[in-house]
């Protein structure tokens, strides 16, 4: 239960990230003194979306291959459509993701970040939001899915869309210092 300005948060991403998604929640982290590492599937710049127009690139921290759950207080992912699309074909991401999730540890997606959580296996039983094109994913994955700013079932917090992004870090920092998630 580290204090915030003590955590050490991992965010995964790749190609096709949507831009706000990640550089808002990583910003508002940084500057309440959170240490935060990006991990993608290399180390090269990934490109970042404004919806559908190309926005800033960023060059990921480590690899996925060098993630180790351990040192990490909690898990930040991140939507776009082609982002979450494409790792959850990538068996190391979705492997990062279980992990987190089966540890206790707060995950936390937004968007379509969630489908990483369907892919790992891990909404069954559990509330969640998302973007609206995911959600029968959720829901065939036996999540119970509503529509709410943010939603947070044990360890994962779920938003919808980039205007949900001051209610999700704040409810990821809550479970950061509490050590898990805890209803916003």
């Amino acid at each position: 239960m580290p204090a915030i300005d003590q955590s050490h948060i991992l965010i995964i991403a790749t190609d096709g990230f949507e831009q706000s998604e990640l550089f808002e929640p990583r910003d508002r982290l940084i500057a309440a003194g959170a240490e935060v590492t990006l991990a993608a599937p290399e180390k090269a710049p990934i490109q970042g979306m404004q919806h559908d127009e190309k926005g800033d690139t960023i060059t990921p921290d480590i690899a996925l291959q060098e993630v180790r759950i351990e040192d990490y207080d909690g898990l930040v992912l991140p939507g776009g459509v082609a982002n979450p699309d494409t790792l959850r074909t990538d068996a190391k991401a979705v492997d990062i993701v279980r992990r987190f999730v089966e540890s206790g540890k707060p995950v936390a997606a937004i968007c379509h970040g969630p489908w990483l959580l369907v892919e790992a296996g891990v909404v069954s039983g559990r509330t969640v939001t998302s973007w609206p094109s995911v959600r029968t994913d959720l829901a065939n994955a036996g999540a119970t899915v509503v529509d709410r700013e943010v939603v947070v079932d044990r360890n994962l917090i779920t938003s919808r869309k980039p205007d949900d992004i001051p209610a999700f870090v704040d409810a990821f920092r809550r479970a950061v210092t509490a050590g898990q998630a805890v209803p916003a």
